[in-house]
């Protein structure tokens, strides 16, 4: 649980917030731009969430995915036996050449670092940074028994932390086959492998989206140690 001194949770049925600390650091600690500069390139993905994007008490949609045929469904079962069961898997996407959007991939960075660290902590937890979200993700969701998004959010104040729950929805479907709604990955999971993991999105706010190469704003560098807190939280300890 992030302190007090970090900012102020709010369970509203909405989401988790966490508001900024506008007049210095988090009780984490500023995350220092050498640090920020150093951390390695991963793949990245772009863009906030569609406008009017709901929280935990988002239910799919009325419209259905088509079902696969049932050789398919059984090459999916197979191909998901074969790879290694995951109780937590961390996504963060986000553009790194658009000023805080690279805020998503630059966490990842740094819990990647962190559980490289402890073996302890990773146990059964795999971090991916991307720059865009693709269909081939639901393989891997499929793995998880809970997924942690993360992302940069246009609609925050920025510096505020927002963490709600995501359901499946198929009213999220996408038209571009390269970028896809977390709501929509998760609809496709559901339909192709008959389940959905426990699946939360961790945002900040912005405040610069110029072009710029993996450099945030001074507000958004302030989200990050928080930020990380909470996406532990929600891995939780081994069992």
């Amino acid at each position: 649980m992030i302190e007090a001194a970090a900012g102020v949770l709010d369970v509203d049925g909405a989401g988790r917030h966490v508001k900024p600390n506008h007049g210095g650091p988090s009780h984490a600690g500023t995350c220092r731009e050498n640090a920020m500069s150093e951390l390695p390139m991963g793949e990245h993905s772009a863009g906030d969430l569609a406008d009017g994007a709901q929280a935990s008490s988002v239910q799919p949609g009325g419209e259905r995915l088509v079902e696969p045929p049932a050789d398919g469904q059984q090459r999916a079962a197979a191909g998901q036996s074969t790879a290694r069961a995951l109780r937590a898997l961390v996504i963060g996407y986000g553009s790194p050449i658009r000023g805080d959007d690279a805020l998503g991939p630059l966490v990842a960075d740094r819990l990647e670092a962190l559980f490289a660290s402890d073996t302890a902590l990773a146990e059964g937890v795999e971090v991916q940074a991307r720059h865009i979200l693709t269909a081939e993700l639901v393989d891997d969701l499929a793995r998880a028994e809970r997924v942690i998004f993360i992302d940069a959010a246009a609609d925050l104040v920025p510096g505020e932390i927002r963490c709600r729950r995501l359901a499946p929805d198929t009213a999220t479907l996408s038209t571009m086959a390269h970028f896809h709604d977390p709501r929509e990955l998760l609809a496709w999971c559901e339909a192709l492998y008959k389940r959905a993991p426990e699946t939360w999105l961790v945002s900040a706010g912005g405040a610069e989206w110029g072009y710029a190469n993996y450099s945030l704003s001074a507000i958004a560098k302030r989200a990050v140690e928080p930020m990380i807190a909470e996406i532990r939280r929600l891995i939780g300890p081994l069992r």
